[in-house]
Formats: structure tokens, sequence, C-alpha cells
């Protein structure tokens, strides 16, 4: 127990002393899952528009495809982008393996099912609403889309924070595509497995409060923005 009771005060201490290779991986971190998320909500916002609006054979399928991909094991994912920034494979020529880019896109590849996903439920909810009004107005599938998005931007937000916190808290794709090379692809997430592993306990706790904190940050923020959309709702 005292052995705990001092790891606890020097990780609070390297958090209140802004220690530097805990703010290094912290900023690394926050780099890399703002980046992703950045990237992912664009190609989500897309696609889950797209899949809203747009009627096309096989609809049904790649809808269903990309509720599935939520699911998606961040270790399959680290796989797949491992293989295609492999040297062997078709964008090693690129050399961006073990580098904060593959992170970055193993990232992309978890965190836009999950945006794409809830973007189409959102504006398939808001297009049974508006459907008939858009379309008597003349109004574009582009412009429908355009329309359905802003409209449900609050819904967005919701969508974007949850995959935040998906792409801040993932270990396996981020380990097997970055290495964990210390001051280089070094993220929260995988410095406090190898800190554990390596009796440093202080340092892990320090940075796992860091990252409860941010878990916390988010979780607030998505109910914050949940109840002031259902104020903007009933108002």
């Amino acid at each position: 127990m005292a052995d705990f009771i001092d790891a606890f005060q020097t990780a609070l201490g390297l958090i209140v002393t802004l220690n530097h290779n805990l703010v290094e991986i912290l900023l690394l971190s926050l780099n890399v899952s703002l980046t992703a998320v950045a990237i992912a909500s664009i190609l989500g916002f897309a696609i889950g528009g797209a899949l809203a609006v747009y009627r096309f054979p096989g609809r049904g399928a790649v809808s269903a495809i990309l509720s599935a991909l939520m699911g998606l094991p961040p270790v399959v994912a680290g796989l797949f982008v491992y293989l295609l920034l492999s040297n062997a494979g078709p964008l090693g020529v690129l050399q961006l393996l073990y580098t904060p880019t593959a992170m970055i896109i193993a990232q992309v590849v978890l965190v836009t099912p999950i945006i794409g996903a809830l973007t189409r439920q959102a504006c398939e909810d808001l297009l049974e609403e508006y459907d008939e009004q858009l379309r008597s107005l003349g109004a574009s599938s582009s412009a429908i889309i355009t329309t359905l998005l802003w409209d449900g931007r609050y819904r967005l937000i919701t969508a974007v924070l949850a995959g935040f916190g998906r792409a801040v808290a993932e270990v396996g794709a981020v380990m097997i595509v970055g290495g964990n090379i210390d001051h280089v692809t070094r993220t929260m997430t995988t410095a406090i497995a190898l800190e554990t592993s390596k009796g440093n306990i202080a340092l892990a706790l320090a940075l796992g409060i860091v990252l409860l904190a941010i878990a916390l940050i988010v979780n607030a923020s998505l109910l914050w923005v949940q109840r002031f959309a259902n104020r903007l709702a009933y108002a």
C-alpha cells in the first residue's frame, strides 16, 4: 500500500511539474488522434451523408458493412495498415511505417466507420422529416446532404467526440504500425503498457491519470452536446 501511495504521489508530481517526457508523449498522442479524427470526420461525413441520400444497388450492404466496422478490432486495423505500408506492401515505397503518419492512418481506419455510421443514421432521421420539402424546392442530392449535415451538426459533434474517444484510447493498432519508439511514436497508451512492464509505475500512473481525465472531458462534452441539442429541439 505504501508503494502505491508513493507511486501516486510521484505521478502527481510529474503532472504538476509538467515532466518533459510526459508532456512529449501527451502532445504526440493528441497530435496523432486529433489529426486522425479531423481526416476521419471529413470522410465519415461524406460517406454517411451519401449513404443517407443516394439510392444505388448494394446500398444496404454497404451500410451494414460500415456499421459492422464500428467494432473493428484495433489489432486487425493495425495489421491491415502494416501490410499496406510494409516494404512488401503497395505503399512501402513511401517509407511511412513506424512513423506518426502510419499511426494516423491506422486511427483513421478505426474512426471513420464510427463517424460514418453515426452520420448516416443522423442524416436518415432528418431526411424522413425534410425529404418532401427539400425535393419540392428542387434541391440537388449534394445540396440535400449539405443541408442535412448542417441541420444535424450537434449530432455530428457527438459522433466526432465518440471517434476521438476511440482514437485517443487505442493501443493495438498504433503499437503495430508505430513500434512504440521513444521520442518518435510513443503515445500515452503504448507508453503505459511499456512503463508498466518495466516497473516504472509512477510514469505509467501519471499517463493513466491524464488519459482518464481526457476520457472524462470527452464524455462530459458528449453529455453537454446531447442536452444542448435536446433543448434546441424542444425550444
